[in-house]
């Protein structure tokens, strides 16, 4: 759980790997289920969790270890069925109480040019709130980078998730840091 790298390809995945991920997560907007499987062959192979985002066909097609899927999306009881992961968004206590997920991503903490259509930051505070009212470990999502990765740990997140800092092994270092450091 400590870092989660959202990545689009293979190439992506390896160097995300290389620099200290412990989960990589396909995440391709708008693809197809047939794009998401061609995409990811090869990332079960990687040695760490892989999880492909919003997508639970290609998640069983590709025997991928989970599926992430956010409040709008459908297949949590497929998920289920299929003995998938199941990692859940959510953007606020009220959301991560109760909540059929064995990991929540809860954010954005901070804001991020990676996703145009996120929900207002909730901060660390609201992160903190997130954390508190789960019944699962959380990862925190959205402008997280290595200069910051250790103040979501300090806030209760057991792990962060990345696009843009996927590829600095700072950050796993500044994770396990901050978990140590607990």
């Amino acid at each position: 759980m400590r870092v989660h790298a959202l990545v689009e390809d293979l190439d992506e995945a390896e160097r995300a790997v290389r620099a200290g991920a412990t989960v990589v997560q396909l995440r391709v907007k708008d693809a197809t289920t047939e794009e998401l499987v061609r995409r990811g062959v090869g990332f079960d192979r990687l040695g760490v969790t892989f999880v492909v985002n919003d997508d639970v066909a290609a998640a069983i097609e590709l025997r991928a270890g989970g599926v992430h899927l956010g409040q709008a999306d459908e297949g949590a009881e497929r998920a289920r069925a299929a003995g998938l992961l199941l990692g859940r968004s959510v953007a606020s206590a009220g959301e991560a109480r109760g909540l059929d997920a064995d990991y929540l991503g809860a954010g954005p903490v901070w804001d991020t040019p990676s996703k145009v259509d996120a929900d207002p930051a909730i901060g660390l505070d609201g992160l903190r709130a997130v954390c508190a009212a789960a019944a699962v470990p959380v990862v925190a999502i959205g402008g997280v980078d290595a200069g910051n990765a250790g103040e979501c740990i300090r806030a209760g997140a057991a792990g962060v998730a990345v696009i843009r800092a996927a590829f600095d092994p700072r950050l796993r270092q500044a994770v396990d840091e901050a978990l140590g450091a607990r």
